[in-house]
Formats: structure tokens, sequence, C-alpha cells
């Protein structure tokens, strides 16, 4: 995998294979909780590469401020996975660590644009 200079895209990247790799033996009942996991994060990696590249900084906040509810839904769905014993502790622990590094990078992002502006 090709590192990325950003760190939150690295994060992000991380997260997809991580879904990619430990989601593999969903219910059936419950796909559309996969799918739409597995959507979200996809849009995370758009938004923030979105965000990278934009240099209004009215739209770059707004970028920032949909990857923080986007990020927020995905914590809620895994939540609710690990909740239906979908996914085991250790698994939800490890989703959890990647979803804090990408909330804390994209939080210290938007700071450091208020900042400026």
């Amino acid at each position: 995998m090709k590192e990325e200079k950003f760190k939150v895209i690295n994060f992000i990247r991380e997260l997809i294979i991580s879904i990619d790799k430990e989601l593999t033996n969903f219910p059936k009942k419950d796909i559309e909780i996969k799918n739409r996991i597995r959507n979200i994060s996809y849009d995370l990696l758009e938004l923030s590469y979105n965000a990278n590249i934009t240099k209004d900084v009215i739209n770059k906040v707004l970028l920032l401020e949909k990857i923080n509810s986007k990020i927020k839904v995905l914590d809620f769905l895994l939540n609710l996975c690990y909740d239906k014993e979908i996914i085991n502790y250790k698994k939800y622990m490890k989703f959890g660590k990647r979803i804090d590094d990408i909330i804390k990078y994209a939080t210290g992002w938007s700071n450091s644009i208020n900042n400026r502006a």
C-alpha cells in the first residue's frame, strides 16, 4: 500500500483495508449494515482527498465537518455490530482505535484551519 503524506488519509485507508478484511462473515440479515460501513469508509476517503485539495477555507471546513459526522455514523454502526455480536470485542476495539486516530487528526486539521482564519 502506497503511503500518503497526509496522516488522516493513511488512517482512513488502513480502516478501509481493515473493514474489507475483518467484516467478511456478516449475517445475511445484517448485510445492509456492512454495506453502509463500507460505503461510509469510502466516503471518508473521498471527503478527505477533497478537503486536502480544496483551497477555499469555507469549503474545507464544511468538508471536515462532513468527515466528522460520517465518522460518528461509522462509530455508531460498528457499535451496533458489536451489540448484535456480529463482531467480537477485539475487532470492535481495533476499529475503535482506527476511528479515534481519524477523529484526532481530522479535529486537529480543522483546528489548524480555524486558527489560521
